[in-house]
């Protein structure tokens, strides 16, 4: 079997060696076109007038929005929030590797676009749509989509906007009296410490019947003298027969949307 192998290498090795060093070119059959490739130019010049300054500039802002894309999904949406809370659940349940992060994420992905859907149909109608349709300026499409985006941030920090004023104070700025008087350099920092205040006081609750489950579990290894055994062998299957019984995941997705008042 060894020599086959090694005959069949030195043929291919061989083969290639009396390849032509400049491949054929194939002929073209009679009445068939050759095929064009397009030729592509790219090119920097010194800009002719003020118009091309504004096209330039704003071709820069666009690509710097979608550079920055990924974050304003993660950390200026309900991302933040149902990510933080969905992994502490599987660490809650001492759970390695199911369901996969990447399940995880996925399933937090589609809970933001349920809970964001008006918000960013919103955004859709009164930005993008006039903004394609040239009845509005890049300006205004930027004023008509930062709008509904403070007002969804704003209305999860109503009853507790203690990092608004934590931020205001740090700016130096004085006590606002509306949304309007709050800049949105101070909003979104201020949203996403609610966020992580938020998801953490969840995943407490979350943490507190799986942790009796531990202690009970420990507790009846230790009187039986089972030392050696790990206790997490015994409480795994407690913890998720407990969590299947209460209809765990659709409880954590109830309320994590009602927490955005969605429901």
């Amino acid at each position: 079997m060894c020599k086959r192998i090694v005959a069949v290498v030195f043929c291919l090795a061989l083969a290639l060696l009396l390849l032509p060093a400049e491949p054929a070119v194939a002929q073209e059959a009679p009445g068939e076109e050759a095929l064009q490739i397009p030729f592509m130019d790219l090119s920097i010049r010194e800009p002719q007038n003020e118009q091309e300054v504004a096209f330039s500039l704003q071709l820069l802002l666009i690509l710097a929005v979608l550079s920055l894309a990924p974050s304003i999904i993660i950390l200026m949406t309900s991302f933040l929030r149902i990510a933080i809370v969905l992994d502490f659940v599987k660490r809650a349940l001492a759970l390695q590797q199911v369901p996969p992060n990447q399940v995880l994420m996925g399933i937090a992905l589609f809970l933001t676009l349920f809970i964001m859907w008006p918000t960013l149909d919103q955004i859709y109608e009164e930005a993008y749509q006039p903004f394609s349709e040239g009845e509005i300026g890049i300006e205004e499409a930027y004023r008509n989509f930062e709008q509904p985006m403070r007002l969804f941030m704003y209305r999860q920090m109503r009853g507790n906007p203690e990092s608004v004023r934590l931020f205001m104070r740090m700016s130096a700025l004085p006590r606002p009296a509306n949304l309007s008087e709050v800049p949105t350099r101070v909003l979104i920092p201020a949203f996403i410490l609610h966020e992580l205040t938020v998801a953490f006081k969840i995943g407490i609750l979350l943490f507190i019947p799986f942790i009796i489950i531990d202690l009970v579990v420990a507790s009846t290894l230790m009187s039986m003298g089972m030392i050696m055994l790990p206790p997490v062998m015994i409480s795994l299957p407690f913890k998720l027969i407990l969590f299947v019984l209460v209809d765990g995941w659709g409880l954590i997705t109830r309320q994590l949307v009602a927490s955005f008042g969605g429901l």
